[in-house]
């Protein structure tokens, strides 16, 4: 019962979701852009490093990640505890149908940098690729906040061995 309570509270806080729809095929377009001379390694397949660049904006970095095949840029958190996503790019992967009702694991509330607790929902992301790394099964929180900010935090960075960071280049080297 708590579960349908949270399918129907997540759907209907997610329907408000403007725009989403309307930049699906410019978001495809980039995906398509970005896919190209990628080989993929899955988990396991690990050997060397891969590299993504990263942006720096206001004081964070972002760097590029695809979610389920989507490609949204987060910001970099080592103090992350997991993925985090807004309600918003929830809604997309919800519309695209590369998150399903089994994604949903449950409810929780999490605290924030600020120690504020806030109530969200855990999914399990089918993919999160890094470079040419993917990642699979990753949990991910979605925040009940529109704008909040999308966080790669240690659900997914705990399963690189070694990250490494150079700001005269502005990489940052997954091993």
């Amino acid at each position: 019962m708590t579960r349908y309570i949270l399918y129907a509270f997540i759907i209907i806080n997610l329907s408000g979701c403007s725009g989403c729809s309307k930049s699906k095929n410019r978001r495809k377009a980039q995906i398509e852009r970005d896919k190209t001379n990628l080989t993929v390694k899955r988990a396991g397949d690990w050997s060397g490093t891969t590299s993504v660049y990263m942006e720096e904006d206001n004081g964070v970095y972002k760097v590029p990640v695809l979610i389920n095949g989507s490609k949204m840029d987060f910001i970099f958190d080592t103090g992350a505890s997991i993925i985090s996503i807004s309600t918003t790019e929830a809604m997309f992967l919800y519309k695209q149908g590369t998150l399903r009702e089994d994604d949903f694991i449950g409810s929780v509330n999490f605290q924030d940098a600020t120690g504020n607790i806030s109530p969200g929902t855990v999914v399990r992301l089918k993919s999160v690729q890094i470079g040419d790394r993917v990642l699979q099964n990753v949990e991910a929180s979605i925040v009940n906040n529109t704008v909040a900010p999308l966080l790669l935090g240690q659900s997914a960075l705990a399963q690189f061995g070694k990250i490494s960071i150079d700001y005269e280049r502005k990489k940052i080297s997954f091993e």
